[in-house]
């Protein structure tokens, strides 16, 4: 089993609980309670168990933390799936909305 990633030496666990405090996100506060039990110099189990995930979140999390710090632990947007439409396609279906039903067609259609 290798060794555990280090945790990013310019904070520790008070700071980290101040910011936990401080913050409107749950889930970030969590995360930050849960990296403050390492900084303080509990082990990542008692820090999962905070955090109530596993090892390998806790992991990650720190990966995240040590890359951009507080921003690190927020919860990200998915990016969703690509577009079905390009820009023009979709200019050109906005301006068939706009122009509406055309008289004729909707007459034949609805009888």
């Amino acid at each position: 089993m290798g060794s555990a990633i280090a945790l990013r030496d310019d904070f520790d666990g008070p700071a980290l609980r101040q910011f936990a405090k401080g913050t409107r996100d749950a889930a970030q506060a969590r995360r930050l309670l849960a990296l403050a039990e390492i900084y303080d110099g509990g082990s990542r189990t008692d820090a999962a168990r905070i955090g109530g995930v596993t090892l390998q979140i806790v992991r990650d999390w720190v990966v995240r933390f040590n890359e951009h710090a507080f921003a690190g632990l927020l919860n990200g947007k998915a990016p969703g799936n690509r577009p079905k439409l390009n820009d023009d396609q979709r200019q050109a279906l906005a301006k068939i909305v706009e122009r509406g039903p055309i008289p004729a067609r909707a007459m034949v259609e609805n009888g």
